[in-house]
């Protein structure tokens, strides 16, 4: 078997409208510390990201204090909306659940997202077979790859994480078949 933990990422900087550059927030570093104590005991052994900065951020203190190396996966990256920035991020959000096609002029629709982020894992599913892994991630990203093994993962599930930062998702997987999806809320434990 295979596990995968998706985490994604701690409270950004929505103050910075650069998508890959985005920083954490005081908060999400300091957050960031419940990912490196959830992980603790799950013997890693490998750590795979988002190219994005505050997901790389978000794995970044369990990593090192591990002695692994964050490697970045391209196909992993979250969602491009479009080149401008969205002032009612909600309806856009609304839209996309409700028609996975859906998209702005310069952005991905969730199918794009979606079929990215599976190539990604079943990539690694293949390459780590067997492995216990961590992969950095965002909130729609993720979102997406919940609702491809679990079509019941909508717009109102993705609603209820919108705020939930960092988020980890436990995948389990038999070859490439997904046999357990957990989701584990931080902040209560």
């Amino acid at each position: 078997m295979t596990t995968v933990y998706f985490v994604r990422h701690a409270e950004p900087n929505y103050a910075n409208h650069n998508d890959v550059q985005r920083e954490l927030t005081d908060k999400g570093l300091s957050d960031r510390e419940l990912v490196t104590q959830y992980l603790a005991d799950k013997e890693i052994d490998v750590v795979l990201s988002s190219p994005y900065k505050r997901a790389v951020d978000t794995v970044r203190d369990f990593a090192d204090k591990n002695r692994l190396t964050i490697q970045t996966v391209e196909d992993f990256r979250e969602r491009k909306v479009d080149s401008v920035w969205i002032e009612n991020f909600n309806e856009f959000c609304k839209k996309q659940w409700e028609d996975f096609r859906y998209k702005l002029l310069d952005g991905e629709s969730l199918g794009e997202v979606q079929e990215r982020n599976i190539r990604a894992l079943n990539h690694i599913l293949q390459e780590y077979k067997g492995k216990n892994i961590v992969v950095g991630s965002h909130g729609t990203a993720l979102s997406s790859i919940i609702n491809y093994y679990d079509s019941s993962y909508g717009y109102n599930e993705f609603n209820k994480i919108k705020l939930l930062m960092p988020w980890i998702v436990k995948f389990v997987f038999e070859d490439r078949t997904c046999i357990e999806i957990e989701k584990i809320n931080l902040f209560e434990k």
